[in-house]
């Protein structure tokens, strides 16, 4: 496989780009495997790259019911932050965030991380409260997180209203400054490429029908539409259809999967510098590399498998938009669409082991999917491959659920669920 380089860049050129060898192939599979990975998202595709580079597991195959990253990988807003309230989850973030800092030179692929900022707005006196309570919590864990007075705010992202007779007016905001974005297709297209190039096996369009156990109940493989597969470890990571797989393996989890929509404008000119998001009306905004306004919305209101979800919805994001930046009233949207994302009862992830021997999960990270995808892929891989947790991922067990030691980030996840 090609090294990416300025000069195999040159070369490539004087060709007319014709001659880059493909950059993943799409395998068929082998009777068995070391490792299967249900999911070939972000999260997936991370774990199989660091089972084979951290841990030297090789044979292991990712498999996915459609392409690669078409699912919430394929279908987020991109936003990367680790400024979330309770020591256990800012540890994971934080850990997932120091592994985007050099991702790109990890894995020989421009994912196009870009340290921007991401601004949360507070609307209300119990905003400020809230924030300023997040702020003191992520310094005790090293985490950067600073206040702004509207004034700062607006200084920081000039299209930014602050007049105070507005209907939403600006309190203040929480800013950190080593948050940002990344391209989402990138990420799974570099994990792909770099799993690929030590040995793992990329199986798309084959969707994983059963989780089969023998009769000592631990993992025994996976049924799928290609037929059996064996495998003695099996880790999903399959987003709001992970329920619906565990199912099949006996193990039901503590999950609701809602659509989670976003749309985006026509494409203008640099004008807005980094990420704001405001919890109060439940919207996000950031501008793409192409100069689309990229806007997110809250989860709707009812469960489902539905990849589109309702007009009402998107109609109070982009009014609520409008009123905080009323530079962009007259901007056309270009297009919506929706994904499918797994809530928890505590809104924090489930990343570990199962009841069942041989068989990890990684689900529940709602609207955080995205910005965790390394820590997730990293922590997960080191679980399987030692069966045991990292340090991480430790608190965020199955069994929390029954144990009552549960995280409740509710007010931290920037939309509420």
């Amino acid at each position: 496989m090609t090294k990416f380089s300025a000069l195999s860049l040159l070369a490539n050129a004087f060709s007319g780009h014709r001659n880059w060898p493909e950059q993943w192939p799409d395998k068929e599979p082998k009777p068995a495997y070391d490792v299967i990975v249900v999911g070939a998202g972000g999260h997936g595709l991370a774990c199989a790259y660091y089972l084979a580079k951290e841990h030297g597991i090789r044979n292991v195959a990712v498999i996915d019911k459609g392409w690669l990253g078409g699912g919430n990988t394929g279908r987020n807003t991109t936003i990367i932050r680790s400024n979330y309230l309770y020591d256990e989850s800012a540890k994971l973030y934080d850990h997932a965030l120091d592994l985007w800092d050099g991702l790109s030179q990890e894995l020989n692929y421009n994912v196009m991380y870009s340290q921007r900022g991401v601004m949360m707005l507070a609307h209300t006196t119990g905003d400020v409260q809230s924030f300023k309570r997040h702020i003191h919590a992520n310094r005790l864990n090293g985490v950067d997180n600073a206040w702004l007075t509207p004034e700062e705010a607006k200084a920081y992202c000039p299209p930014l209203s602050i007049d105070p007779r507005a209907r939403y007016p600006i309190l203040g905001a929480a800013l950190q400054r080593r948050a940002g974005t990344a391209r989402h297709d990138a990420v799974a297209w570099g994990y792909a490429r770099a799993a690929t190039k030590l040995g793992v096996d990329i199986i798309q369009n084959c969707p994983v029908t059963a989780i089969r156990r023998g009769p000592d109940g631990a993992v025994t493989g996976v049924e799928t539409a290609r037929g059996f597969i064996a495998a003695k470890k099996v880790a999903v990571s399959a987003a709001g259809h992970t329920s619906v797989v565990m199912e099949s393996a006996g193990v039901r989890l503590p999950l609701e999967s809602f659509p989670l929509q976003a749309l985006v404008s026509e494409p203008v000119k640099p004008v807005i510098p980094c990420v704001v998001m405001s919890n109060t009306v439940h919207a996000y905004i950031s501008q793409s590399d192409k100069g689309e306004l990229v806007i997110g919305s809250g989860t709707d209101q009812y469960t489902s498998y539905s990849q589109r979800g309702g007009l009402p919805l998107i109609e109070h994001t982009v009014a609520a938009i409008c009123e905080i930046f009323p530079l962009f009233n007259r901007m056309r949207m270009l297009r919506k669409w929706g994904g499918i994302v797994d809530v928890t009862p505590d809104r924090s992830a489930i990343l570990g082991k199962t009841p069942v021997t041989g068989l990890y999960v990684n689900c529940g990270w709602g609207t955080g999917g995205f910005k965790a995808t390394p820590g997730a892929g990293h922590t997960l891989a080191w679980t399987v491959a030692r069966d045991e947790p990292h340090a991480a991922n430790a608190p965020f067990t199955l069994e929390r659920f029954t144990t009552g030691r549960l995280i409740d980030e509710a007010a931290a996840a920037a939309v509420a669920h």
